[in-house]
């Protein structure tokens, strides 16, 4: 029997956008651009108080971020430096470091839409885009899903145009690292992943996807930092329209690198993935770029192969090559 499906919870299950904070934007910029094969953007200052309305807790705050994005063929790619003005987005750097913050869902009403939700969070930030025409709001859904989600709000058709003009240089244009420059997946290390799963599910107003449980070893053959692992955890996957979001529940007691980063990070983004052509080929590139292999083996199935490759360092977060064997 068929799972009863309800409707999203914010009216929408298409996640539009996820966002990186950074240090320095125009390095990141470059990186970025780098990394996707696109033209590299030209950071913004967002507008002034009396334009933008912002308020950070609650509170009107004087606080201009500076943003640049890229439009992908998946969801879009944001980049924000914080002012260091309080706001929410200096907060999450000053506790968490650069890398991922959160993912957003176009919306025909904020108001509407927090007021019909089945639980209430607290608006961490909001304020209106200028000079175009609609509004943002931060919600705090850190603890039921591991990251913060931001509700975008368009008055009128929502433009394709880029919103960072690009700078000129075009020097990686055309020549995504990897080959695509769309982004595959997104995944959480949690705790508890059916409690997880269902939280998600219940807010895409999806299905409950399947939780499957770690392979025969011998099957997968995980190295963990060169070192064969078992590497013992429970995963799935939640497919949505433009990213697939992957949920893993690592065992503590079996050395991976979702164990690692739940130990040293807590619940939060682990990695985005990539689907590529040749994942020895990208691993050797990403390799000779000073980016070193932090986990490999087979997909459960042992139809595929994955690779983490350790990009902190430049993007904040890990990126994983993934690779499905030719029947």
């Amino acid at each position: 029997m068929s799972q009863v499906v309800k409707k999203p919870l914010v009216g929408t299950n298409d996640i539009s956008q996820v966002c990186f904070v950074v240090k320095d934007i125009e390095k990141a910029a470059v990186s970025w651009a780098k990394l996707l094969g696109d033209v590299v953007p030209q950071p913004f200052v967002t507008a002034p108080h009396e334009f933008t309305h912002v308020k950070y807790n609650g509170e009107p705050s004087p606080f201009r971020n500076k943003l640049a994005f890229f439009n992908t063929p998946g969801v879009q790619i944001e980049l924000v430096e914080p002012d260091t003005v309080p706001n929410l987005m200096l907060e999450c750097l000053e506790k968490d470091g650069e890398g991922y913050n959160h993912f957003a869902f176009d919306v025909d009403s904020i108001a509407e839409t927090i007021e019909t939700m089945e639980e209430k969070y607290f608006v961490g930030q909001s304020g209106e885009f200028y000079p175009d025409n609609g509004r943002y709001a931060f919600l705090d859904t850190r603890e039921k899903y591991k990251t913060l989600i931001e509700l975008l709000e368009f008055e009128g058709q929502k433009s394709d145009e880029p919103l960072s003009p690009a700078t000129g240089d075009r020097q990686y244009a055309g020549k995504p690292l990897l080959g695509t420059n769309k982004i595959a997946q997104l995944c959480f290390v949690v705790k508890d992943v059916e409690t997880t799963r269902d939280a998600f599910c219940n807010m895409l107003g999806v299905e409950k996807s399947t939780i499957l449980e770690s392979p025969d070893p011998e099957i997968v053959k995980v190295k963990f930092r060169g070192q064969p692992t078992e590497a013992i955890n429970r995963f799935t996957f939640i497919d949505t329209p433009r990213i697939q979001i992957e949920l893993v529940e690592p065992d503590l007691s079996s050395p991976s690198t979702w164990q690692e980063h739940l130990e040293k990070h807590g619940e939060s983004a682990h990695h985005i993935a990539f689907w590529v052509d040749s994942v020895d080929e990208k691993r050797a590139l990403l390799n000779e770029l000073g980016f070193p292999t932090i986990q490999e083996g087979l997909f459960f199935d042992g139809e595929g192969q994955y690779a983490y490759m350790d990009t902190t360092s430049e993007y904040g977060i890990i990126i994983e090559l993934l690779e499905l064997f030719e029947k």
